[in-house]
């Protein structure tokens, strides 16, 4: 009956029938008793973009489905919104699932962080993971943990938080949040990363302390051809409020990939930040014009340590080929100079807009970076003299605690204290859109983010942070949670076997790299010999 009736009259065309029929009774109630002129517009409006609809070109929906199909292209912009609240179990990632943000907002609100009726978690899923707890927990006076970052070269340690704000620049984020990031890190005397973009008049209003990350693109230290200029450099680089430099060799949102912010979101202030015309495109490059090998990269590390008045130095990165890395770490022995600190990004970081096939598919997740570059340092004997900071996807304590026990120092976090500022994850980052106005440049948008009440979620979501990681190093009987180890760590590999983080990844004695190398993992007996302190490629 229906294919019948279709062949006589498409139905899909209904809606738009009904419009004009609708339109024409409008019309008719309008002239004969006066009522109806509102029903009249709405529904002439709707015949017309039926009409419209009929006659594009751009939209096979559109054309097939007038007046309806608008419908399917509003349900897919609101799919992202309908999922998070009314379809995604609590646990479900994607990429932080409905639990992981529920516990930055009640850490950063001071409400409650206590679950009630046991875990939602399947303790018996493959990969699910515990610490290991002690029977003679220890009794610790302060959240506050600190690490002191500075190897022999530098001259002006940073006694560092271990939970710190990562990489996000002005222009990315809007003022107001970059205000309320800083005046948060200065309250609790916690780090905040500038990101690449430079040093905004926003990141100095409230004294946080900074660390300055230097880019491809030179941002706040380059010339007019975008080269590095060392008076610039230096004219950023002493401010007290700089703490420490870091060279961005990559990020695992996209390594190995430049970026473009278009000439028509470079404002004044962006302009001014960056140093580069405002209202010109402004391009961040793929690799560094300052160096081209190994060797010459740590002679930037030394030149810019000294710059700076010897500040601690280092560089970030996501793993990509290990004889790069390994060649780095040549490079090293090679000429004596070694970086303060190097920060593992991992492949599961975030950013605001970034090619789908990187985001799922290039760099080394944080894991197999952490321990890929501890056991590198341990194995030539020079962890002691380099902290390692890591970054990717560490919101809760058990974050942290999980990320020393591979091999970290201290962690960074980006989008647990986007969700501090109230990010409600609707990923529009790259649209300019952003409903809580944390990462936009419109003015209207980003007034809706109060600087003083933000810049105290902040606070407290380290605070509490913190706090959660005292208790968890407590319980299992440590005294700081530089203490934990991969011994500490417990993860399920099947239904009937768990094993120790320690037994399932590998490990390198002090020294092995040293010498003979081929009872070591595979990783080292194939790249190890085929890194080149003098370049980048291998032999």
């Amino acid at each position: 009956m229906l294919d019948r009736l279709n062949a006589l009259y498409p139905v899909r065309y209904t809606a738009l029938a009904l419009c004009v029929v609708c339109a024409l009774l409008s019309l008719f109630t309008l002239v004969g008793f006066g009522i109806g002129g509102f029903w009249f517009l709405v529904f002439t409006g709707l015949s017309v973009l039926g009409y419209r609809d009929l006659r594009q070109t751009k939209s096979a929906v559109l054309r097939n489905y007038p007046v309806i199909g608008h419908l399917r292209f509003m349900l897919e912009k609101i799919r992202p919104e309908m999922r998070q609240y009314f379809i995604e179990s609590d646990t479900e990632a994607a990429p932080f699932s409905r639990s992981q943000r529920s516990l930055a907002y009640a850490r950063a609100k001071g409400e409650t962080d206590k679950r009630p009726f046991g875990t939602q978690l399947d303790v018996k899923a493959d990969g699910h993971e515990w610490l290991n707890h002690s029977l003679a927990p220890t009794h610790l006076a302060s959240h506050d943990f600190r690490i002191t970052i500075g190897g022999p070269a530098c001259t002006q340690p940073y006694e560092a938080s271990v939970f710190n704000i990562s990489a996000m620049s002005f222009g990315a984020l809007s003022a107001n949040a970059i205000q309320a990031l800083n005046s948060g890190a200065q309250r609790g005397r916690f780090a905040h990363d500038t990101g690449e973009g430079s040093i905004s008049s926003w990141h100095r209003l409230h004294g946080g302390d900074l660390v300055w990350e230097i880019g491809s693109g030179y941002f706040g230290c380059r010339d007019e051809q975008g080269r590095f200029n060392d008076d610039r450099f230096k004219a950023n680089a002493l401010d007290p409020q700089v703490k420490m430099i870091e060279l961005k060799l990559s990020q695992g949102a996209k390594p190995g990939h430049g970026g473009v912010l278009p000439g028509s979101k470079v404002t004044p202030e962006i302009a001014a930040a960056r140093g580069v015309p405002m209202g010109q495109d402004c391009i961040s490059p793929a690799a560094h014009s300052a160096f081209s090998s190994p060797i010459e990269m740590l002679r930037f590390i030394a030149h810019l340590r000294e710059l700076s008045g010897g500040k601690p130095t280092g560089f970030k990165l996501c793993i990509g080929h290990p004889w790069e890395w390994f060649a780095i770490v040549k490079a090293m022995q090679a000429t004596g100079v070694t970086p303060d600190f190097i920060v593992v990004d991992g492949a599961e970081g975030g950013t605001g807009a970034a090619p789908l096939e990187f985001t799922d598919h290039v760099g080394a997740p944080l894991q197999e970076g952490l321990r890929l570059v501890h056991n590198t340092l341990v194995g030539v004997n020079l962890r002691d003299r380099i902290k390692i900071g890591a970054s990717g996807k560490i919101v809760s304590a058990f974050d942290i605690a999980r990320a020393m026990a591979l091999g970290a120092d201290w962690c960074n976090s980006a989008r647990g204290f986007m969700f501090a500022l109230g990010c409600i994850q609707a990923q529009s980052c790259h649209t300019g859109q952003c409903p809580t106005g944390v990462s936009t440049q419109d003015p209207l948008r980003q007034q809706a983010l109060v600087v003083p009440d933000k810049a105290t979620r902040v606070f407290n979501f380290h605070q509490n942070t913190l706090k959660a990681l005292q208790e968890l190093v407590q319980a299992a009987g440590l005294q700081h949670p530089g203490e934990i180890s991969a011994q500490h760590i417990v993860r399920r590999v099947n239904e009937n076997e768990v094993r120790l983080l320690s037994n399932l990844l590998p490990t390198v004695a002090p020294g092995a790299l040293l010498g003979d190398i081929h009872s070591l993992h595979p990783v080292f007996t194939t790249y190890w010999p085929s890194a080149s302190a003098e370049q980048f490629a291998q032999v």
